[in-house]
């Protein structure tokens, strides 16, 4: 169904077509563009997708991580698939703000990502996206095997939620 802030129509309505037609000045316009959220991680890559209106983000897939090239062919074919435009990847900056281990690892991704995908990539202070969405499924009552199954696309939609909130408030 297509999301609407008029209400919903029963039905994806074009609007970039409309604000076309209608010439609006560029203060009007929504951003119509459909973002991929990545939680990179040591074992697996969570993935979310936003709607066009870029208002709601859903876990999509979890990709079980194998080496660099093959995890970049599959986010290729998300891109594909999804018609994404550009890439949010979840950047672990600690606490007090340093970068640490994991942001040099998250920075060589990022590297050989650019290198392979078509569209932009930007980091995304993830502020402990995992650790919310593990506590969200633990506080569903989920057992830890299923947790594993959709913890990291959870916190893949967390932190491209954020970034979508963050620029919708901009």
């Amino acid at each position: 169904m297509g999301a609407s802030p008029f209400g919903d129509f029963g039905f994806s309505f074009p609007w970039a077509s409309v604000v076309q037609l209608l010439g609006l000045q560029s203060k009007y316009l929504l951003i119509i563009m459909r973002i991929l959220g990545l939680d990179y991680g040591e074992k697996r890559i969570g993935v979310a997708v936003c709607d066009e209106l870029g208002m709601t983000a859903r876990g999509v897939a979890t990709i079980a991580r194998k080496y660099w090239k093959k995890d970049i062919e599959q986010i290729a074919g998300l891109i594909r698939e999804y018609n994404v435009e550009k890439i949010v990847i979840g950047y672990p900056v600690r606490l007090d703000g340093t970068e640490g281990i994991q942001c040099e690892k998250v920075n060589m991704f990022v590297d050989a990502l650019e290198e392979g995908v078509p569209v932009p990539v930007e980091k995304w202070n993830e502020a402990l996206s995992t650790k919310e969405a593990e506590g969200l499924l633990i506080e569903a009552n989920m057992n830890r095997r299923k947790r594993r199954g959709v913890v990291d696309k959870l916190a893949a939609a967390i932190i491209l939620q954020d970034y979508l909130d963050h620029m919708r408030n901009k």
